[in-house]
């Protein structure tokens, strides 16, 4: 590995607040009928820049890169990405374009998600600063199916990420044009690492079953690892092979909300492997991590130190 390698991981992500509103029993009325709720709060959000600040909080020398407007919203996840330790030089700021905003609906065990993509969907990889790919152990792309202008540019830059001897990850998200494919399918032999969640890896596999998802999706190269929520994970090694599964600690006693952990078991997961840890023990890693981020609102307010996610993992260590 080159000494020129001082970051252990690139993000190519997203890059927006969200705003979370919470309640237990929350549901929404038109009519211009007005609903109280128990919580609200602007937060880091957008799948990559949680899953960065998440890597970071772990202990990984984390950069991201994306784009943001000139205007409040950048200014805050700037600032607030950059305090939990991300390198955030960079993130492009453009006064041509609008900083993209989720607002997250939350009561226990489900979410509703209404995202403005702005400024996610006009990330490009000529924006992608060469110098910085070039220092990354790892590269991870978040949000497949948001980053509609990178998509083209990805295989050029994973191709190149690869050849000077980093690896690769994704986790691709939801598809809300419903295609679940845009360019994935061809892109899989450029990726080492998949992180998709059942329900999107059955989508993109064209399954319904989820191990047999994961298998087709993983004899096209990557290792494959599915979040299943409660149930814990599942892998498949890269071109296939053994199913293995491992389960998640005891929830918190009060889980606030699941906001941002996916993205936290994506950076146990990358934490596990990037160490040397089998894949099995990385994705014990991953479900401590994501568990752990049930403690808190929002998606980086409960993100545990490597201490606290070893020390929850099955085993202990």
């Amino acid at each position: 590995m080159s000494a020129a390698r001082d970051l252990d991981l690139l993000v190519l992500g997203d890059v927006n607040p969200d705003l979370v509103l919470a309640d237990a029993s929350l549901d929404v009325a038109f009519g211009q009928a007005e609903t109280l709720v128990e919580d609200a709060a602007l937060t880091i959000g957008g799948s990559g820049a949680i899953m960065a600040c998440a890597a970071a909080r772990l202990g990984l020398r984390t950069a991201l890169a994306g784009l943001v407007g000139e205007d409040q919203f950048g200014a805050f996840m700037l600032q607030a990405v950059s305090a939990r330790g991300v390198d955030v030089s960079a993130v492009v700021v453009d006064a041509g374009v609008r900083t993209g905003l989720t607002v997250v609906l939350a009561r226990p065990g489900d979410r509703a998600i209404l995202t403005f993509p702005g400024a996610i969907a006009a990330m490009t990889a000529e924006r992608v600063d060469p110098g910085v790919l070039a220092r990354a152990r790892h590269v991870h792309v978040s949000s497949f199916y948001l980053q509609t202008a990178l998509a083209p540019g990805l295989p050029r830059l994973l191709a190149a990420a690869r050849a000077g001897g980093a690896t690769t990850s994704m986790d691709p998200n939801w598809d809300p044009s419903g295609g679940w494919d845009g360019g994935l399918r061809a892109l899989l032999g450029e990726i080492d690492v998949l992180a998709p969640n059942a329900v999107e890896a059955c989508r993109i596999a064209g399954v319904d079953d989820v191990e047999a998802a994961a298998a087709r999706l993983a004899a096209r190269g990557p290792l494959v690892a599915v979040k299943l929520g409660a149930a814990g994970a599942l892998l498949v090694p890269a071109g296939g092979g053994a199913v293995v599964r491992a389960q998640p600690p005891p929830a918190p006693a009060e889980p606030v909300d699941a906001v941002g952990a996916g993205d936290t078991f994506d950076a146990g997961l990358l934490a596990g492997l990037l160490a040397g840890e089998p894949p099995a023990d990385a994705l014990g890693l991953a479900c401590a991590c994501g568990a752990l981020s049930l403690r808190a609102a929002g998606g980086t307010g409960a993100q545990p130190t490597l201490e606290e996610a070893m020390a929850s993992r099955p085993g202990g260590g």
